[in-house]
Parts: C-alpha cells; structure tokens; sequence
C-alpha cells in the first residue's frame, strides 16, 4: 500500500529496478545479479560498466516511499530449494570423515605396497606355497633355490654314484642270491608306496599307508611263489583292502582317497613286482638285465645327447629339460646295446634287441614324463630327499617301473616269434 511502514520480515530490498525502468523493488540476489552479469560483460565484450542505478534520496519533506517486502511466489520456490540443496549437502559433510591434519612428526610413513598373491593352489605356476601347503618340506618346493647344479638339474657326481650302489645290488640279487632280489623289489616298493603317499597327503588327500605296505609285501611275494595268477589275485585283494581302510575312516573324501591308494599300489608294487615274473625263464636272470641295461643306456645316451646338442622341447609344461634330440639319442643308443645284448647273452637274432630297445625307450620316455606329470600336479620337485643327486626312490625308478612290465611283454613275445617263424 503507498505510504505503509510495514516490514514483512522477508529477503527483499527497498531498491528500486533499474532493468524494468519503473520503481518496481528488487531483491538483494537480483541486484547482486546483475551486477555479476555487468561485470561478466565489460570482462568480454569490453564494453563500459553501465552506471549503477541511482535510487532517488528521499525528501525531508515527504516520507520514505514504501515499498513491497513481501516475498513472491519464485523468491519463496528458490528459497526452499536452496535450503533443500544446503541440507543435503550437510547430511552429506556429515557422513564423510573429517580429515584432522597432523604434525609432521605424527604423520604415518608411506608403505610400499605388497606384491599381489596369487591364489592358485598348482604350486607347479605360483613357485609358492599356500599356507596350507606349509607342512610340505622346503627341499622338495618348486622354486626353492638351490646350489648351482649341471645343466641336467643334478648333482652328477652323487647320482652316478647312487646309480651304480642301486645297480650292484640289483645285480648280486640276480646272479648271487635270489632272496635278495625279492627283498631289494620288496623295500623299493615300500618306499615307493611311501613317497608318493606322503606328497598326496600334503595335497590334501589323506590315502591310509597300511594297505600300500601290506602291498609292497604282498604282490613281490606273489609273483615268486604263484606267478601271474596269483600276482593277479593279490592285487586285487589289496585294492579291497585298502578300500576297506578308508571306509572305517568316514566317508569324507574317500572317493580321492581310495582313488589314489588303487593309482599308488598300481604305479609301485604291481609294476615292479613283474621283474621277478622274468625269474621263471631259463634266460630270466640275463633278461632282467638286459632290460635294466636299457632302462640306463636310455638316461644315459639322452643326457649326454641332450646336454650337448639338446634345443627342442618334448614337452616343456611336464619336463623342460627333455628334447628331441635327447630323445634320439636315447632310441638309438638303446637300439645299439639292444643288438648286442640280445644277440651275445640271451642267443637271439639281433633284431630282436632293436625291437625291444625300441618300445622299452618309448616306456622310459612315458615314465619319466607319468612321474614328471604327478609331481607338478602335486606341487613338488621330487618326491624325497633320500637319495643324493636323484631326490627320492620313485625318481629314480620312474623310467624303470614302465620298462618292466612292457619288457616283459615285448620279450615273451618275441620268443614266440623267433620259435615259430
């Protein structure tokens, strides 16, 4: 109303509008507006700050003009709006941390970051061992540094050395005393049973270790006394056995369980035992040796083949160290003292030993890569420390265990080609 005093208590200003050209009243953020935007003008275009709006200085006379304080309705959206905006924000400020600033001798010390971890439990990728797997010795880890060693991974010195002790006693039980031929298979396969039963334990298969004994006793025994029928016999009874033991154990993986006692008393006792099936020959003490022979002309020829001229992997994944050319000098070194053997101590054509050397270096070759195969999936280097230079019994039979079965095999198939044709 003209000439009311009256003060609404709201956000306006008594100042006139100078961009509608009319005494109409203004508010404090309008009249800050524009100056912004005259500002924001002379900064741009150059062009001169227009000159401030002159409010009129009221008479003595006459009484202050009055004007509307009264809010309109967009002054009272924008004010809602910008307390809605100012509560968030503070609700907001609230939920964050506030960060107190320290001295410079409280402040912490930046930490490098640590390495990732990988979580995959093939020891074989990683190099290291889980938490889990920490029972496992240090000596038998991939990965785990060691002594510079000769470019077939092995202390040579100490491994000719355990090969030609092994050597002598297989041979004093072959043409001086029987016994000790059972005896030396018997221990072999009980150390055998051992290791590999011990590094599937720290895999977290527990395989009861009474019936792979009760086997490395059995299945020997067997094959002297009753042959192939009773050998064939007593490995069935000890795989029903060692299910039986786990059984009595709980059900908890007893599936992996009875799976690898059936693959450790199969791999150890069954395989060695049929070197004393050979005993039943008239030739069987020579036949023996001759397979053993070429189980060692294969080690020997591919490792000095492959050391000197060695570059193509057979299969790096499973055995780095093993080459094609490695491979063919083993074939062919095989092949040569197969010949001879054959022809000067068991009186049969030559060739017969080239066949057998054939096929016995193919079943070394597989053995080697079967025990190879088993210990990466199992996250060791060897299967022991017993045995200087080789690691533990089952590396140094891995070749041998395949070459013996088949051996026996190839060889009495032959004697009954040679007889009949």
């Amino acid at each position: 109303m003209p000439g009311s005093t009256e003060n609404t208590g709201g956000n306006a200003s008594a100042v006139p509008s100078v961009a509608s050209g009319n005494a109409q009243p203004m508010t404090r953020r309008e009249a800050r507006a524009l100056r912004e935007a005259q500002e924001k003008a002379e900064k741009r275009g150059g062009k001169k700050r227009s000159e401030p709006a002159q409010v009129p200085a009221p008479q003595a006379s006459q009484a202050e003009p009055a004007v509307d304080l009264a809010p309109s309705a967009d002054d009272k959206a924008k004010t809602a709006h910008a307390k809605q905006r100012t509560k968030i924000v503070f609700e907001a400020d609230k939920e964050q941390p506030k960060k107190v600033a320290q001295p410079a001798s409280e402040q912490p010390v930046s930490v490098q970051p640590e390495p990732p971890q990988s979580d995959s439990e093939d020891l074989a990728e990683t190099g290291e061992p889980d938490a889990q797997d920490a029972a496992i010795p240090p000596e038998l880890l991939i990965g785990n540094p060691e002594p510079k060693k000769s470019r077939a991974g092995r202390n040579l010195p100490a491994a000719i050395g355990v090969g030609v002790v092994l050597l002598g006693i297989v041979l004093a039980g072959l043409f001086l005393y029987e016994p000790l031929l059972v005896f030396a298979v018997t221990v072999l396969s009980g150390i055998g049973c051992w290791e590999v039963a011990r590094a599937t334990t720290h895999a977290k298969t527990a395989v009861p270790q009474l019936p792979l004994y009760l086997a490395s006793v059995l299945l020997p025994v067997s094959a002297v006394l009753g042959g192939v029928e009773a050998l064939g016999f007593s490995f069935v009874a000890c795989i029903l056995i060692a299910l039986l033991f786990r059984l009595m154990e709980g059900l908890k993986g007893a599936v992996a369980s009875v799976m690898s006692s059936v693959f450790i008393i199969t791999w150890v006792p069954l395989l060695l035992s049929f070197a004393l099936l050979m005993l039943e020959g008239d030739n069987g003490q020579w036949l023996i040796a001759t397979i053993l022979l070429l189980a060692v002309a294969n080690d020997t020829f591919g490792y000095i083949v492959g050391v000197l001229i060695g570059k193509h992997p057979m299969a790096p994944k499973i055995s780095p160290k093993k080459s094609w050319e490695g491979f063919s000098g083993s074939m062919i070194g095989s092949m040569a003292i197969g010949a001879c053997a054959m022809y000067f101590w068991l009186d049969m054509p030559w060739w017969t030993g080239v066949i057998l050397a054939f096929f016995t270096t193919i079943a070394a070759t597989t053995g080697d890569f079967a025990e190879s195969m088993v210990k990466r999936e199992l996250g060791i280097k060897d299967m022991s420390n017993l045995l200087p230079g080789h690691g533990g019994i089952m590396d140094r039979l891995d070749s041998v265990l395949f070459v013996i079965p088949l051996g026996y095999l190839i060889s009495h198939l032959l004697a009954w080609s040679v007889a009949v044709f």
